[in-house]
């Protein structure tokens, strides 16, 4: 594996960074080139394991979002009628101020599974989104 380094520029809002460095000093890191290199390693693994799910599998959907955003709230309701047939269950609740958290309970293939979460990370406005998922017990 190649060690050069790269020198890359990012704009984030000051909040944001705020609450990083914060994070930062809390865990000992020496700098924020090793936080972001970190939380790159960490990014990457986890889509890494998003690209193994496979078969059928039972699934949980977090989501964070800001429902003030416009077309959020649409958008989000278009993605899951186009995957109705997996979908199960859905639990909507406003945390504060603008931001509602949503569970998207399913139940189908892996890879659409991954294709949904996928697509609802995407959406300008989604703060937060976790998948877990459960593979189907074969029967003995």
């Amino acid at each position: 594996m190649e060690k050069r380094l790269m020198r890359i520029g990012v704009s984030l809002p000051g909040e944001l960074l705020d609450k990083f460095d914060k994070t930062l000093m809390k865990r000992g890191y020496s700098s924020r080139s090793e936080g972001i290199r970190d939380a790159i390693r960490t990014y990457n693994q986890y889509y890494e394991w998003m690209q193994q799910i496979k078969g059928s599998r039972t699934a949980t959907i977090s989501i964070v979002y800001d429902c003030s955003k416009k077309g959020v709230t649409s958008t989000l309701a278009e993605i899951q009628h186009e995957y109705m047939d997996m979908i199960n269950s859905s639990i909507h609740f406003h945390m504060e101020g603008n931001l509602c958290f949503e569970v998207i309970i399913l139940k189908g293939e892996g890879e659409q599974i991954v294709d949904l979460a996928q697509r609802i990370l995407s959406i300008k406005g989604v703060k937060h989104s976790r998948l877990i998922t459960v593979p189907e017990e074969k029967k003995e």
